[in-house]
């Protein structure tokens, strides 16, 4: 019998790329399919905090992204625009007045840093660090409150003109610290426009400097011209200019009116996030507050937090101011307590995956010799 071998066929070889291609496309089918079921179910969990049976919940998380720039648009898509609109009317202000009269603040004469709180800082500048059960937070007393001021990105604010990062604007004022300001334009974008242009009366070194755009729809706060915070549910150009404002911006609420606490802001949902606010004791100190929030050590502060933190260092006098990835505070150390002489620091954190400051228009700041 013969012996027969049978011929095999050698298999085609598959090419290098035909491989890599059908891996590739198995792998981005895997990542759309998972991204896909991500996002199907944090819908599912928003829309179960949005329309379940905990309003508390919902008006938290409501607040929360209506204050990050980026997620405003996203309530409205679960609980609509009228819904959305009836939570930010409910911490509309309880204040006794309009305007604060201010007559617990008076500004000790000579601004004198003899006594005991002063004496270890020669730039009439203290920086401590407070925390809460969700947030960290940095708190800076300024002693001159003369030495406080509104400074602007542009003397001329234009879409055309963008707006400046602050650790660039306080070295261009030569200033030795500064916190983010006042209401800007903001559509959410990376555009240049975004931060061009305020939003609301700005008053810089008397002047009035901008009144148009959307203000706020409550909240203003700024310095007359003797040193005194004066805080308002609205403001005007001819208002301002009896009051002698020499220094202010919108935003808001006013959470501190003359001694007395804004008792709906305090008891409202009003959300987790980084927090940048102003206030003035009755010696005339002024203080400037920035929480941190949306980092894994931080969430972030409410308003609550807020007038706690102002409550207990003393304020007569404090507004909310732009918060969420606007809220930043820097420090110049004049007098090397920090390291390095004149180092500029940056005293709070960034919220998460932000790399530097953004660009905005107004900035309250601090003139070096604020020791008088």
């Amino acid at each position: 019998m013969e012996n027969r071998q049978r011929a095999i066929t050698p298999r085609p070889k598959r090419r290098a790329g035909k491989v890599f291609v059908r891996v590739l496309l198995r792998f981005l089918l895997f990542l759309f399919t998972t991204v896909f079921l991500l996002v199907i179910g944090l819908c599912m969990i928003c829309n179960l905090i949005f329309n379940g049976p905990s309003t508390s919940a919902r008006d938290v998380l409501t607040m929360s992204m209506l204050e990050s720039s980026g997620m405003k648009w996203f309530p409205a898509l679960f609980i609509g625009e009228e819904t959305v609109q009836q939570i930010q009317e409910n911490i509309s202000a309880t204040l006794p007045n309009d305007v604060s009269v201010s007559e617990q603040i008076v500004i000790q004469p000579g601004n004198s840093l003899t006594n005991e709180e002063w004496k270890d800082h020669p730039d009439g500048i203290r920086i401590e660090y407070v925390s809460g059960d969700t947030y960290s937070a940095y708190v800076m007393l300024i002693r001159d409150p003369s030495s406080v001021y509104m400074a602007t990105s542009s003397e001329k604010f234009s879409t055309d003109i963008p707006g400046t990062r602050i650790n660039h604007q306080i070295v261009t004022e030569g200033a030795i610290a500064a916190i983010n300001a006042g209401a800007f334009f903001d559509n959410g974008t990376s555009s240049s426009v975004v931060g061009s242009v305020p939003e609301g009366l700005v008053i810089a070194g008397g002047e009035v400097v901008w009144e148009t755009g959307n203000a706020p729809e409550e909240g203003f706060v700024g310095f007359n011209e003797d040193n005194i915070m004066v805080v308002a549910k609205t403001m005007t150009a001819s208002k301002a200019k009896e009051l002698k404002i020499r220094d202010g911006c919108c935003f808001g609420p006013v959470l501190i009116m003359d001694g007395a606490i804004n008792e709906e802001a305090y008891n409202s949902n009003s959300g987790w996030n980084p927090r940048t606010a102003i206030g003035q004791r009755a010696d005339g100190t002024v203080i400037f507050l920035c929480i941190d929030g949306r980092q894994a050590g931080s969430l972030g502060g409410s308003y609550a937090d807020i007038i706690d933190i102002m409550v207990e260092y003393g304020a007569v006098n404090a507004c909310n101011l732009d918060g969420g990835s606007s809220t930043v505070m820097l420090y110049k150390d004049t007098c090397g307590k920090m390291g390095t002489k004149d180092e500029i620091h940056m005293i709070n954190n960034y919220s998460l995956l932000q790399k530097e400051p953004r660009r905005m228009p107004t900035f309250f700041m601090v003139r070096p010799g604020s020791e008088g």
